[in-house]
């Protein structure tokens, strides 16, 4: 009887076993979903299973067809080619066959646009752009803090590289403190799931491209965002990568082919890392060795964050789809990608392009990190550049401004140094295709603070904020900047820089958002910057005015901005004087009065101006 039973039980096993090895199911399709009436009626989707490539997919009874069929290196990837252009919304079924036998059947859904999102207008010069690192603004939702089954389960405020616990919805809940600085724009650091064993709070290791990190908060929760960020007039600028993933990234354990991430052979032997020699002159320099353009576009910037192989086909239609899906989803006011250079070339000039032919008034921004503006004049849309490439960009980030405009405001005055500094500096706006589609910020999250920077003075501080808000510029300024927050005690530690916002969290005993618990230097400086910001708001001389600047004068630097019958003049003083303002007589200061922006005081100006202190004064003809 026993024999028998035993029997009877290694039959089930076998039997469940074999059940087990034949059913199959799909474990991913990406993009998850799509659109109809998109202009690009094409569409790939990257289908994830177990032995999925030897079943077959087929579509009945649509407008949908099937193009294409790819299978990859892994017999668990298939790559479908789907024709959507005469498709409506709804849903449909892809049948996954044996043979002519059925075996899967996936719903996917091609859903409705709203109305007018291919007319989305992105971001300019007009905007202000508040930069976040999410983990680090504010936590209205502590539940989300620790989500079981990630790897990185604590949080812990004390440690400047662990998780603090910020959310999306400490974001949304702040937006009327945003709007009230006087910000147009919120920039985020990244807020896909980085699934990461430890300093994944940054958001630049991504394990899921399609997925918002839980620990954030979910999909709805950042639609939210933008929905109610656009009522108060506030875009959404998302922070993507294309150049590297987390090495915990879901496909990182089954690679679909044997050139999915650069120097894959390497990686898959368990042999040492190559890293990028960050040589970027390398997509410019007509000289430059194949090894050395070669380190520096595959080469890997840490042994967490795989580098992407961009030339893979599958790879960069598969990049294309996600940063279009997040754009028509989160109705999304633009791009900023990360590490611009470092990918490839020609791909990140094709990914541009798809998105601009999709959406052609969005804006998307490129991190050149060079201070050489013929570096970062080479990446924007519409330059010269004797390799005829063309990068499809909007806009580039200032980088050579930035430094700039920290030397100028540390340095001594003479004929060479000091304020001299921001004078060339923009005189070399001549070699840019679009200034003021640039993007000018006084530091970011990769950058020691601007208080810092300045030695923590704040006349200074607020010399460099007023010089970028006024410039043929989009300006962009890091939470907590308007409370002088600072790295002064390890400069340039990046966990430090991007400290915890004061109030955001409960219990905090001083609140940046209500203003308790601020000294007066803060308050005066958050002042500064919403007087400044709200100004800027509605003043089409700073949004697109004519620039006119005087080289510096026993320092002194001025700047005019001027449209039809508003004119903004700034004065950089860096040496109080009694000035003799003939030499700006064709700013034709005279012939009508002024209003000083920062005290709202009346004033004509006279032939001997007394600037009594070092500063900005900062004046229009706007009454």
């Amino acid at each position: 009887m026993k024999k028998v039973l035993k029997l009877k039980i290694v039959v089930v096993v076998i039997l469940f076993l074999g059940y087990s090895l034949n059913a199959q199911t799909v474990e991913r399709v990406e993009p998850p979903f799509w659109w109809s009436g998109m202009k690009n009626t094409s569409l790939q989707l990257l289908i994830y299973g177990e032995n999925i490539s030897s079943l077959s997919p087929k579509i009945e009874n649509t407008a949908v067809q099937i193009t294409k069929v790819h299978q990859a290196k892994s017999p668990n990837y298939l790559f479908v080619d789907l024709d959507i252009s005469y498709a409506k919304a709804g849903k449909f079924e892809i049948l996954f066959l044996k043979g002519k036998k059925r075996k899967l059947t996936y719903h996917y859904e091609l859903k409705a646009r709203k109305k007018n999102t291919e007319s989305k207008l992105g971001f300019g010069s007009s905007d202000a752009i508040y930069l976040i690192t999410p983990d680090r603004f504010a936590n209205a939702n502590p539940k989300n803090d620790i989500v079981k089954g990630l790897k990185e389960n604590k949080i812990d405020r004390n440690d400047d590289y662990a998780r603090h616990g910020g959310d999306i919805h400490g974001i949304t809940n702040h937006l009327d403190y945003i709007d009230d600085l006087g910000f147009t724009a919120i920039w985020s650091c990244p807020l896909l799931t980085n699934d990461m064993k430890s300093q994944s709070y940054h958001g630049y290791a991504i394990t899921d491209y399609y997925q918002i990190d839980p620990r954030f908060g979910t999909l709805e929760d950042y639609i939210a965002l933008s929905e109610k960020a656009s009522k108060k007039g506030i875009k959404l600028i998302m922070d993507q990568v294309a150049n590297h993933c987390g090495l915990e990234h879901w496909w990182m354990k089954d690679l679909p082919f044997s050139d999915w991430v650069n120097f894959q052979k390497d990686f898959e032997a368990g042999k040492p890392t190559t890293y990028s020699n960050h040589k970027r002159t390398t997509n410019q320099d007509f000289y430059a060795s194949n090894i050395d353009k070669k380190r520096m576009s595959d080469g890997w910037f840490v042994d967490s964050m795989p580098d992407l192989n961009q030339r893979n086909p599958f790879l960069a239609t598969y990049i294309i789809q996600n940063s279009i899906w997040w754009i028509e989803l989160a109705n999304l006011g633009g791009i900023r990608q990360d590490t611009y250079p470092y990918p490839d070339k020609n791909f990140m000039a094709k990914w541009a392009g798809a998105i601009m032919q999709e959406y052609p008034n969005f804006s998307i921004v490129g991190e050149e990190w060079s201070t050489n503006p013929l570096l970062v004049n080479y990446w924007q849309a519409g330059a010269n550049n004797k390799d005829s490439y063309q990068s499809h960009l909007t806009s580039t980030m200032d980088f050579p401004m930035q430094k700039n405009i920290v030397d100028a405001l540390k340095e001594e005055e003479s004929w060479g140094s000091g304020l001299v500094k921001m004078y060339e500096g923009l005189a070399n706006d001549f070699a840019y295709a679009n200034p003021e589609k640039i993007m000018i910020f006084p530091d970011n999250h990769d950058m020691s603070r601007i208080y810092t920077q300045l030695n923590e003075d704040v006349a200074l501080t607020q010399m460099a904020l007023a010089y970028l808000l006024t410039l043929p510029r989009i300006p962009q300024i890091y939470y907590g900047t308007e409370i002088l927050m600072n790295d002064t005690a390890k400069p340039g530690d990046h966990g430090l820089i991007r400290s915890d916002f004061p109030g955001g969290w409960q219990g905090d005993k001083v609140n940046a958002f209500t203003g308790d618990g601020l000294n007066s230097q803060q308050k005066e400086m958050q002042w500064f910057v919403k007087t400044l910001l709200q100004y800027r708001k509605n003043s089409k001389a700073i949004h697109q005015g004519k620039t006119k600047h005087f080289a510096p004068n026993n320092g002194i630097y001025v700047l005019s901005r001027t449209f039809e019958n508003e004119q903004v003049i700034l004065f950089l003083v860096k040496k109080p004087q009694i000035l003799d303002m003939e030499y700006y007589q064709e700013l034709n200061l005279d012939t009508v009065p002024y209003k000083n922006i920062l005290t709202g005081k009346k004033l004509q100006f006279s032939q001997n101006f007394n600037f009594d202190k070092v500063g900005v004064y900062l004046f229009t003809s706007k009454l």
